[in-house]
């Protein structure tokens, strides 16, 4: 009965250690190989989750889905204004981390409905459902490019 105790007790933070990267909790400083960007970022982003690093004078980073086409990537927050969302308001420098590749990057919200439209439908084709929120005006979608 003892250890059947200890099983459940343990069991929630076993789940959490073996799917840590795919929790949305914040973090510093991402470390890896500073790397150039591709000239095209359709392969780089088929990764499912990215790290993304905010706030260059205090490092803030979150682990989020990304859309990437040949030019630039595109991360969501939807209708929240999350605190990295925040951060790029201040300053669009941003750090994004994919296995072990770093890429230096700059942010710009994306306000146009028919980049929008554009987006929303490489996410449903890769993520199987559509944004939640497609109001473009109600949204934070962030295009990130080379610096």
């Amino acid at each position: 009965m003892k250890k059947l105790g200890l099983v459940i007790a343990f069991l929630p933070m076993l789940m959490l250690a073996g799917c840590q990267e795919y929790l949305p909790f914040s973090g510093g400083k991402l470390q890896g190989d500073l790397t150039p960007p591709p000239a095209d970022w359709t392969e780089v982003a088929s990764a499912e989750i990215i790290q993304l690093e905010t706030n260059p004078a205090d490092p803030y980073s979150v682990n989020l889905w990304v859309i990437g086409e040949p030019q630039w990537l595109y991360v969501f927050a939807g209708a929240s204004r999350s605190e990295w969302v925040q951060h790029m308001d201040v300053d669009p420098n941003v750090r994004m981390k994919i296995g072990e590749r770093i890429y230096e990057l700059a942010a710009e919200r994306v306000t146009d409905a028919t980049e929008f439209e554009r987006f929303a439908h490489a996410w449903e084709t890769k993520y199987g459902n559509r944004p939640r929120n497609e109001n473009v005006a109600e949204t934070w979608l962030m295009k990130l490019r080379p610096r």
